[in-house]
């Protein structure tokens, strides 16, 4: 039931994703068999296809026995090569399910020669040499990457069944980055990585989204396109390599050529999905009744008007599992002792101008009417024997939804329209992780071992296509995920501890989810567990203010700052009305993010592919392109950062600081290192009560450092997601050019330290 294993064959199967032992041993009770030479090579319908025998063919009696493989090569994209490399291909088509990827009709350039084949779309061509066997990818006449010797492997073993595996090169200097949202080291080269969903928390090797997708700092990616486990060994079994490895007999990848890092996500957004834009709203403060606390009308309605009377901008109000009631997660029924009047009362909320959202998961607890219902019309995951799967792990008696059954979809998302019409705009999409592969049968047939990870993609895209149809809009704040779910966006950082230590560690999860595809990303201000020291308080309210969305949230305490002191009340003011007035770039970032696939909190590598300084930073980052953000994780009010080359302009100050150095500083609660990028024109709303106002009424234009022969533009958006007008600016012998285009608006525009012009 708990799809545990005896701790002795645990470790002895980890061991085993390791293939060898030292460069020339293999691990005991293994076999590996490599490709020697391509016996055939054809070209078949835009496809390079490969019959690999694993051994030199000398004579006819070397043709008698295998394993041989099958290797094929084609493009889905310009600069994208898939390889898809087989040993047996006699598997039912219900267990072949890959992630759905975009595919454009191309037709590659193919040259065979003797003992060589070259396979190109656009710059990136996969050179194979036929004769002994070896596969490089190339690019304007450069190697970007290569299958080393054994590279390609098909291993069988004693105990666990068969695998396939692919290593692919890493040159001296060359890091990794990506596979998900990692709390662990920001730059993955030395570690194990299993691309399988848990609900572990922020403080270990466990993650709630797991992505079998990195790219490294020498211009190209790598997807796996497999949903069942993954295993990455990161410069780990071989030094020099990337290793990954499935069970079974086929595996499939994608070489991503860049070559920048932007270039890479770019075109790995356009193949797994790029995030929709979530409504201009939901970019505001957010606020949670927590999880364990006690809470009703009046008490929801004490923070709300605390909030007010203190002039706290407040955007949306989410009411966490407990508005269900016990024991009946998930029945979509507010509990009538607390909640009388649900209707009523997000009536009212409403009348306050807030949003509401509302927790949910993808389980039905036994005491739930649904459960009923559920089994009753065959929507609950099954055993093999027929009946429901379940077991007493967060609720008692437990059910799965299994939404490869399209009736047990619209059956649940039913629900969640009666929600909609009741007043809720939004959804926390949590859990998700922990879907069992032992003893199960799902709907359509699925392998159990695809749909452990590929079930929060089917989950989020139920919930958030619900909304789509109530709301016309949709946004989540999600948990858990896989490629393609960051189509779903908002994703959450998950449970955090309230220490600088786990308000560090979220970061560089969000980074590294940034660098899998994730374009929108927040996490619990204040941390989750626990009650956090007033310092880790009020730094975490400037880092969630200045991440793309923010919220405040806790398990068994508020998080309103005035149970802190006064000081967290001034600090949650200051930010939150900073991040407001930032409305008019920030929604026009994430306008980018819906087009390019790019995050918008970036880590310093993706802005700053060619400085080796940026490398391996991971305690700052760039919000959009034109925000230097450094959160501080100390409580002595120090931090250290990085500047890159250039005259930058600390935002709070106006201060000029030359770049190409490290700075430390100290700060006190009501500031933070927050710098403007050269030759940035920024656009400032004229309000800061709300997110959703009138980006284009009288904006605030501040030009910063605009070197002479350069050229700045900025878009002006609507909350529809639409430039309703830009300005342009020009600097040439210590003029300014100004040029508009769009909507005539009156702005006012100012360089940064002096006085304003008004502009019309």
């Amino acid at each position: 039931m708990f799809d545990a294993i005896d701790l002795e064959e645990f470790c002895y199967a980890r061991d085993y994703m390791k293939f060898t032992d030292g460069n020339w041993l293999m691990q005991p009770g293994v076999n590996a068999a490599y490709p020697a030479e391509a016996f055939e090579t054809l070209v078949n319908d835009h496809t390079l296809e490969f019959y690999l025998p694993t051994r030199h063919i000398r004579h006819r009696g070397d043709t008698l026995e295998g394993p041989v493989l099958t290797m094929r090569i084609s493009s889905p994209l310009l600069g994208v090569i898939r390889v898809r490399v087989s040993h047996f291909e006699g598997e039912h088509v219900k267990n072949n399910t890959h992630f759905p990827v975009l595919e454009q009709a191309l037709t590659p350039e193919i040259k065979l020669e003797e003992n060589q084949v070259v396979f190109t779309t656009g710059c990136l061509s996969a050179r194979v040499n036929t004769k002994n066997w070896k596969l490089e990818f190339v690019a304007n006449d450069k190697l970007v990457v290569s299958s080393p010797a054994r590279g390609t492997g098909y291993v069988q073993t004693d105990s666990l069944g068969n695998f396939m595996h692919q290593r692919l090169s890493l040159g001296v200097g060359e890091l990794v980055y990506g596979l998900g949202e990692r709390f662990t080291s920001f730059v993955k080269n030395g570690q194990s990585i299993e691309i399988w969903n848990k609900d572990g928390g922020t403080s270990s090797e466990q993650s709630y989204k797991n992505i079998p997708f990195y790219l490294t700092n020498r211009g190209y990616g790598v997807f796996v396109n497999h949903p069942e486990r993954v295993e990455f060994e990161v410069a780990s079994e071989k030094v020099s390599s990337v290793q990954f490895s499935v069970a079974g007999e086929v595996l499939e990848y994608f070489i991503i050529y860049g070559p920048s890092p932007k270039e890479i996500l770019l075109k790995y957004t356009a193949l797994t999905g790029r995030p929709a834009l979530p409504p201009a709203w939901s970019f505001g403060l957010w606020l949670s009744t927590s999880f364990t606390t006690n809470y009703d009308e009046t008490t929801v309605t004490s923070f709300l008007d605390g909030m007010k009377d203190r002039d706290l901008p407040l955007s949306v109000f989410h009411f966490d599992c407990f508005w269900m009631r016990a024991f009946r997660w998930c029945d979509f029924e507010w509990d009538p002792e607390v909640f009388p009047d649900p209707k009523g009362m997000l009536k009212r909320f409403h009348a306050r101008g807030l949003k509401i959202s509302v927790w949910i998961n993808p389980y039905i607890a036994q005491r739930s009417p649904l459960f009923e219902e559920g089994k009753k019309n065959g929507f609950l995951l099954k055993r093999k024997d027929g009946s429901v799967w379940q077991w007493d792990m967060w609720q008692p008696g437990m059910a799965v939804v299994d939404f490869t059954n399209p009736a047990a979809s619209t059956w649940y998302t039913g629900y969640l329209e009666r929600l909609a019409d009741m007043g809720v705009n939004c959804i926390k999409t949590d859990f998700g992780e922990r879907i069992p592969t032992e003893d199960v049968v799902w709907f359509d047939g699925s392998d159990p071992q695809k749909m452990h990870n590929l079930y929060p993609y089917l989950y989020n895209k139920a919930v958030f296509e619900s909304l789509e149809k109530t709301q016309g809009e949709a946004v989540l704040f999600a948990r858990s995920a896989t490629a393609g779910c960051q189509q779903f966006p908002v994703h959450w950082g998950g449970d955090c501890d309230s220490s600088f230590v786990s308000m560090g560690e979220s970061l560089r999860g969000g980074l590294s989810l940034g660098l899998s595809g994730f374009g929108f990303w927040s996490h619990d201000i204040g941390g989750f567990e626990g009650n956090p020291p007033l310092e880790v308080y009020k730094r975490w309210v400037a880092f969630g203010l200045l991440s793309s969305h923010s919220r405040l949230h806790g398990s068994s305490s508020y998080r309103v700052p005035w149970i802190f002191d006064d000081e967290s009340v001034d600090v949650l003011r200051f930010f939150t009305k900073l991040k407001l007035r930032l409305m008019p770039y920030l929604f026009q970032k994430a306008i980018e993010t819906r087009a390019s696939g790019l995050p918008m909190m970036r880590a310093m590598m993706l802005e700053f592919p060619n400085d080796p300084t940026t490398a391996t930073l991971d305690q700052q980052y760039m919000l959009g392109d034109a925000l230097l953000v450094a959160p501080i994780f100390r409580s002595d009010n120090t931090v250290t950062y990085y500047v890159p080359e250039g005259q930058w302009t600390e935002y709070f100050s106006e201060r000029g600081v030359q770049g190409g150095r490290w700075i430390t500083e100290e700060h006190g609660f009501l500031s933070l290192p927050l710098l403007v990028r050269p030759n940035t024109l920024l656009a400032l709303g004229a309000e800061d009560s709300r997110p959703d106002y009138d980006y284009g009424h009288e904006p605030r234009l501040v030009l910063y450092a605009l070197e002479d022969g350069a050229t700045t533009t900025v878009d002006i958006p609507n909350i529809k997601g639409e430039t309703d007008f830009s300005v342009t600016i020009t600097r040439s012998g210590g003029k300014l050019e100004v040029v508009c285009k769009g909507a005539p608006r009156p702005f006012t525009l100012r360089i940064a330290g002096s006085r304003s012009l008004k502009c019309v």
